[in-house]
């Protein structure tokens, strides 16, 4: 049975897709869920509209998220932290301490789009990068400084 997939479906393809998938698969599973619809010649047609106008979206969003990655990539950023003896942190430092300090410097930016792993529990330089499109990653260095 041909189906035209109305949200991204692991393993067998994206929002507005037309596949050819068994008839129990689409009965069962994907159209009792609304993650597809039968294929015929409107929903075939609107799907393609629709993945084109997705296209778009998504190239319009990486030139944007390409002139930002411009602005930050390479860039210092130096965060101030309450420190005791030999240079622990009081507390660490997280994503969202990292993109106020950002946003300090007049650049938006979510915090999910950080890629710190585990948080900044001690005094140095850290190369963090940023997840800002698909294929957009820019690369910031975090300087941890510590004030008594």
């Amino acid at each position: 049975m041909k189906v035209v997939l109305q949200k991204d479906v692991l393993n067998l393809g994206d929002a507005g897709d037309v596949k050819e998938v068994a008839d129990g698969y689409a009965r069962n599973f994907l159209i009792p869920r609304r993650l597809a619809v039968r294929a015929n010649d409107g929903n075939t047609k609107a799907a393609i509209h629709q993945k084109r106008l997705a296209e778009l979206k998504r190239d319009k969003r990486v030139k944007v998220m390409k002139e930002l990655s411009a602005s930050i990539d390479g860039k210092t950023y130096e965060i101030k932290v309450k420190v005791g003896e030999n240079d622990k942190l009081f507390g660490s430092v997280t994503a969202n301490d990292i993109a106020l300090a950002i946003k300090n410097t007049g650049v938006e930016l979510d915090k999910r789009k950080l890629d710190l792993g585990e948080p900044i529990k001690s005094v140095g330089e850290f190369k963090i990068k940023v997840r800002l499109a698909e294929g957009v990653v820019p690369g910031i260095i975090v300087k941890v400084v510590g004030q008594a």
